[in-house]
């Protein structure tokens, strides 16, 4: 009897580690939703490049990113324009969905996209819902920062203050993971200050790249540079939050010591 109550114990316990084991390989999708300043570009934007193409090549195997984020969306034109239904028809258990909007809702000339603060709390908690209806996990991002200083005391200005609030409130209500975006690339561009922080964005002299033969001077989207740093902030929040996505991170070795 003793026998037999030690080799189901000993199956009970290769079984579950087992089950443990399929479970942290398990194959998923991280959902990028957003806007421009995430979105995959073409060819004739370069060197404007969306945080969301390097943070695509950040995950092991297990993971494959699929960036839905698209130029000049808001929480209510991604869903009217029908962006939102494929994501939502295809999520499964385990998904993450990352949320990103803002920049476009608070836009109240942009007819068709501009939500009031109210409207885009209200979509925000749509996507949190409908995704949760799925088994999927919902990140909500603030929307990132646009590059503006005070001329007089070199002190970043606060871009989307009522709409990064509005994306805080939600995730608290809600109780789900919030990166604040906003917060973050505030403090990077405080960081590097007024001047060096133009190599973060879609800056270029004239005749310095073809796509722009009269040079470009653009404070919202990214060059190369400065979407791999957001990239990385908002991986660096995925640690933080101690989301299991987190595991999935490549782990990049040490350089070995030399000899």
């Amino acid at each position: 009897m003793q026998k037999i109550t030690t080799k189901k114990t000993i199956l009970f316990s290769f079984l579950f580690l087992m089950s443990f084991v399929t479970d942290q390989q398990k194959n998923i999708k991280v959902w990028l939703i957003g806007d421009s300043t995430a979105a995959n570009k073409e060819i004739k934007a370069f060197p404007e490049t969306g945080w969301g193409m390097p943070f695509t090549y950040f995950f092991d195997s297990t993971v494959k990113v699929d960036n839905r984020a698209k130029n000049g969306r808001s929480t209510k034109s991604f869903i009217a324009e029908g962006l939102w239904q494929p994501v939502l028809d295809n999520l499964h258990e385990g998904d993450y969905v990352l949320i990103q909007f803002g920049h476009n809702d608070e836009g109240k000339e942009k007819v068709g996209r501009y939500t009031t603060p109210d409207e885009f709390k209200e979509n925000l908690t749509r996507y949190i819902n409908e995704s949760k209806s799925k088994m999927a996990i919902p990140v909500l991002i603030t929307p990132v920062a646009r590059r503006t200083f005070d001329s007089a005391t070199g002190i970043v200005k606060e871009s989307h203050p009522i709409y990064s609030d509005a994306v805080r409130e939600v995730a608290k209500m809600n109780n789900v993971p919030l990166i604040d975006l906003d917060a973050k690339s505030m403090e990077l561009l405080q960081q590097m200050g007024p001047e060096t922080s133009k190599l973060l964005y879609d800056w270029v002299a004239p005749g310095e790249h073809p796509n722009y033969p009269n040079g470009n001077q653009d404070n919202t989207h990214f060059s190369e540079l400065g979407a791999r740093k957001m990239a990385e902030i908002v991986l660096a929040e995925i640690r933080n939050l101690k989301l299991e996505l987190a595991d999935r991170i490549v782990k990049v070795k040490p350089p070995a010591p030399k000899k």
